[in-house]
């Protein structure tokens, strides 16, 4: 398959260059059939391309009928505007099919023409157009869809022990589709509650996303930015762990949602972080696995894009790699894939030169970083794990001794990490019971020492300069404000310290007889409580736009309104925190079982130039 590509390729540049055009006379005749000229063609080409004439006049043919149908589609489509969709199919002979339709559709009704049209059960199909999943409700024009779209179909595989039977099969397919959409959408619901979640509250019992540099130091950014990378990331994590699955349809869908979600961060933040140049790798090497190479018509550009950030990030001769880590010898995986899949690009576009010329790069980095299994025996013997020792000996160009070295010098970095996390949590907690030894809420003292990195002095300023906080209540009492019975003696308390009664009466209500925040409010605020602290004129509770507030803060911090609710939270927060792998380098872990034999398949398909 890839050699009939490659030969296609260089008969159609050579067609180019001598600027002959099949579809027209003399090569078709007005009965759109093959003239006598394709003859001198085929017997000039063939000489050419040292390939038999028969092969040649095969592939000849397939171009010329692929262009007249093409130039008969444009035609039909100008008059009628009925558009022509090339459908790649999984895993069949005659992969690439017409197919024609309306724009005006739905892209539900785009997927049930397709099962119908190719006899494959519509709730087990995924489409992707345009590098993005088809939106079953709307049309194919609103998504952008034109004609001449490549259209990719991904197909649910089945076990054979599912397929005894047609009726058995269609269950399990639509049970597996359900299941599928079911968490990707948990998937979603996961990372958002994560991406909106922030680091004051308590990561030992509500789990939060952080992103760190390489040397796994978390990284100052600024929220929304936050936001958009920890999605993308979160997306990339789940699809990445679907492709180590080799469940690589399944996956693909995930990996266009994180570029979706990178898209949305800055230029700058790209620029600083690999993580953009390792997802163009995992979707070119996932529509290549799919062997659909063919719907991704920017492979070469994601490619360069991916080139291009490693040189940013690595530093044009990996300088910047070796001045954080010590060597680049972990992160060598990473080029031998982006060289494997520019020279398979190459290849497939018949530049046989350039092809040859990257896959050689990938297979001399392959041989540079394959790992002798003894040496992994010998470290798991000293009690390293076996991805440890991998990453290690790549590091160390295969000395195991430095390899224990750098492992364990690795192990100390990040222990050192640990206990300065802790001591930062124990010096946060201590402030937290300061501010509620004052009168506040857990949840308002944490807040405020987030906002004013842990600043205790300007915390208690921000909380009394923020209302909506000094309503946070940790134990979720349910009695109304106005139902609250305040006591003579604490209201006389308050008058005592030069307050009015009105004032002592109503600050006292709103707080629930706390004496010692219902005097601070007042105190900060001359005497008066502030408008959105005011009860309303029912006096059932402060203005709308506190409880809005209030409202607000505890929905960003991922609560819920029912147990039911809160639970479906945390699984899907637990499904992302399972798919999120324990080591930072576990992206660089490649086996290389796929690479190497894709490389030899290669190989054996170019002529190796001989030195």
């Amino acid at each position: 398959m890839a050699q009939k590509k490659y030969l296609i390729a260089k008969l159609t540049s050579c067609l180019r260059e001598d600027k002959i055009q099949l579809w027209k006379p003399p090569y078709t005749n007005e009965k759109k059939e093959a003239g006598e000229e394709m003859k001198e063609l085929v017997q000039k080409y063939s000489s050419k391309l040292k390939i038999n004439e028969n092969e040649t006049e095969n592939m000849l043919e397939e171009i010329r009928c692929k262009a007249i149908e093409r130039g008969t589609g444009n035609e039909n489509f100008k008059v009628t505007g009925i558009a022509r969709l090339d459908i790649y199919l999984p895993r069949r002979k005659s992969r690439k099919i017409p197919l024609e339709t309306s724009l005006f559709i739905t892209g539900k009704e785009l997927r049930s023409q397709i099962a119908q049209e190719y006899a494959l059960q519509e709730n087990a199909i995924k489409i992707i157009i345009n590098k993005k999943q088809l939106d079953l409700g709307k049309t194919l024009e609103d998504q952008g869809v034109t004609h001449n779209a490549k259209v990719m179909v991904l197909q649910l595989e089945q076990s054979d022990e599912e397929t005894k039977r047609k009726v058995q099969e269609e269950e399990l397919q639509c049970k597996k589709e359900k299941e599928i959409n079911d968490k990707m959408q948990r998937t979603k619901k996961g990372l958002e509650i994560l991406a909106e979640r922030e680091e004051y509250l308590d990561p030992d019992s509500v789990p939060y996303l952080d992103i760190a540099n390489q040397t796994g130091r978390s990284i100052q950014i600024p929220p929304q930015a936050k936001k958009a990378l920890v999605l993308a990331m979160g997306y990339h994590e789940k699809g990445r762990a679907l492709m180590k699955k080799k469940e690589y349809e399944i996956a693909l869908p995930y990996l266009l949602d994180a570029d979706k979600h990178f898209c949305e961060c800055s230029t700058e933040l790209l620029n600083t972080v690999d993580n953009y140049a390792v997802l163009q790798l995992d979707i070119v090497w996932c529509y290549f696995r799919l062997e659909q190479l063919d719907c991704l018509d920017d492979a070469e550009k994601k490619l360069s894009t991916a080139q291009r950030c490693f040189q940013r990030c690595y530093g044009e001769n990996h300088e910047r790699l070796i001045d954080i880590k010590g060597s680049y010898g972990r992160e060598k995986v990473l080029f031998l894939r982006l060289y494997l899949l520019q020279g398979i690009g190459h290849y497939h576009s018949g530049r046989e030169k350039e092809a040859a010329e990257y896959i050689q790069k990938a297979s001399s980095l392959y041989g540079e970083l394959s790992i002798d299994p003894d040496k992994v025996d010998r470290l798991s013997l000293l009690g390293f794990s076996e991805q440890e020792a991998r990453l290690a000996l790549r590091a160390c160009h295969g000395n195991v001794e430095h390899a224990a070295n750098l492992i364990t010098n690795r192990r100390e970095e990040k222990a050192q990490i640990r206990r300065e996390e802790r001591a930062k949590r124990r010096r946060r907690l201590e402030d937290i019971n300061t501010l509620k030894s004052m009168g506040y809420s857990e949840r308002a003292a944490q807040v405020a020492l987030h906002k004013t990195r842990g600043n205790l002095d300007l915390a208690f300023k921000f909380i009394l300069d923020n209302p909506e906080l000094l309503l946070e209540d940790d134990d979720d009492d349910s009695v109304a404000m106005d139902q609250f019975q305040v006591s003579q003696e604490s209201i006389e308390q308050l008058t005592y310290m030069g307050f009015s009664r009105e004032s002592a009466e109503q600050a006292l209500k709103v707080f629930k007889g706390n004496i010692h925040v219902a005097s601070q409010t007042l105190a900060h605020y001359g005497g008066v409580l502030p408008p959105s602290l005011l009860l309303s004129s029912e006096g059932s509770s402060p203005s709308e736009e506190s409880a809005s507030s209030k409202e607000l803060l505890t929905e960003s911090a991922g609560s819920s309104s029912s147990p039911t609710d809160e639970d479906m939270d945390t699984d899907a927060v637990n499904e992302i925190l399972e798919d999120i792998p324990e080591h930072e380098e576990d992206y660089l872990d490649l086996t290389l079982e796929e690479e190497e034999q894709i490389i030899h398949e290669y190989l054996s398909y170019i002529q190796v130039p001989q030195h």
